[in-house]
């Protein structure tokens, strides 16, 4: 059963004027079309406890897969009482460097990117040159209230040195696999961030594909710019969530102008949202086009962020300089980048001690198991200047 969010649908459509009939039954239709997609269950593993290959068929077939309540109660409330924290915790304002209780606020001191804002029900991105010019079209920007704040919070970056909650999920043993079965048991970091999308006021993310650096690589493949993962603490719905073009991670860089104008609107007639409960988790090609409308609706969404990517994609190659400077990613680059992963699963580990740990191939030749202590998470601050973004 998924959330019935019949009420945000008419009220998401009634934004778009004219074409406000034409919105609600693409929402509608959109959303049936997801739910009978076959790329969705709990995660299961073969007889050698490897990812099944069911799961690998429909990732490769569609360019996204949702693990179902892979995130349990306790680790959901962990998580919603994190992001509760930091929200208390961000800025007053754009611009502001207290919060609320005259606290300086998350992020006023770090030197990387950290909490992004948008005006709302805005697409900041849509049309411009920001991240390489890769959203090529701008989305419809309805008209906020009047009571509306200038702007809100739009995107966290680096969230694993505000939040405990998410750099133990980032070590979650399930998950990790399916990178490995994806990217190779040596497999690398990518970025890792906070989507937040307000109710009545998250701003739209416009058509795009992730990738940068590999387009005319022709050696590249699928897999060449890595997945993302989306953990969703209070569910995705065609609202509010992200859209997809199932397939399209298969095509290569596509011309979205092309495709918006052969469409007739932006509302392309092959995407399907990603429809989530709580505690579900989507696996998301970085190749595969998507995007998400202005959350008009009544629902807000956060997602949890983390993507990675295979060694031979990074390793001595020049960054796209999107998530952090351009680098050339050599292998102490790497090595210094993929402490996290270890650090995560210590993380984990004494948060669910019943749970077996997953084995990072890289860190096998470590002596001594490395143990979690609160205050090493201080020596993750600005960790994402050194960001894989390719």
């Amino acid at each position: 059963m998924f959330q019935d969010v019949s009420k945000s649908i008419e009220t998401c459509a009634a934004f778009y004027g004219d074409d406000a009939q034409a919105m609600k039954q693409y929402l509608i239709e959109g959303q049936q079309r997801a739910i009978s997609l076959p790329n969705r269950g709990p995660i299961k593993f073969d007889g050698n406890g490897a990812i099944h290959g069911d799961i690998l068929e429909a990732y490769s077939t569609y360019g996204f897969y949702i693990f179902e309540n892979i995130l349990n109660e306790t680790e959901l409330k962990d998580l919603a009482d994190d992001l509760e924290s930091l929200r208390e915790n961000f800025p007053t304002e754009m611009g502001a460097t207290t919060d609320a209780s005259g606290r300086p606020a998350l992020g006023v001191d770090n030197k990387a990117m950290t909490l992004q804002w948008a005006k709302p029900l805005s697409d900041p991105l849509g049309g411009t040159a920001i991240a390489n010019g890769r959203h090529q079209v701008k989305l419809f920007e309805p008209q906020p209230g009047v009571d509306a704040p200038q702007a809100t919070p739009f995107y966290l970056a680096g969230s694993l040195q505000f939040s405990l909650a998410c750099l133990r999920t980032y070590g979650h043993p399930g998950l990790l696999k399916m990178a490995e079965a994806i990217n190779g048991k040596d497999f690398t970091p990518f970025h890792e961030g906070l989507f937040i999308k307000y109710a009545g006021l998250g701003a739209a993310v416009s058509w795009h594909q992730d990738g940068d650096t590999h387009w005319d690589n022709p050696d590249a493949g699928q897999d060449s710019h890595g997945f993302n993962f989306m953990g969703q603490v209070y569910g995705s719905t065609a609202v509010n969530g992200v859209w997809v073009v199932p397939g399209s991670h298969k095509q290569g860089r596509l011309d979205i102008v092309k495709m918006v104008a052969d469409a007739g609107s932006e509302r392309l007639p092959d995407a399907v949202p990603i429809i989530c409960n709580p505690g579900d988790v989507v696996i998301n090609n970085r190749q595969l086009l998507h995007g998400s409308f202005a959350n008009t609706g009544f629902e807000t969404r956060v997602t949890v962020n983390f993507g990675f990517h295979r060694r031979s994609s990074v390793l001595n190659v020049l960054g796209a300089g999107i998530h952090a400077d351009a680098a050339t990613f050599d292998e102490e680059f790497i090595t210094q980048r993929s402490r996290v992963i270890g650090m995560a699963i210590a993380a984990r580990q004494q948060r669910f001690p019943d749970e077996v740990p997953y084995e990072y191939a890289p860190d096998a030749d470590e002596r001594d198991p490395l143990i979690w202590r609160d205050d090493m998470q201080a020596s993750l601050k600005d960790y994402n200047l050194m960001d894989l973004s390719i």
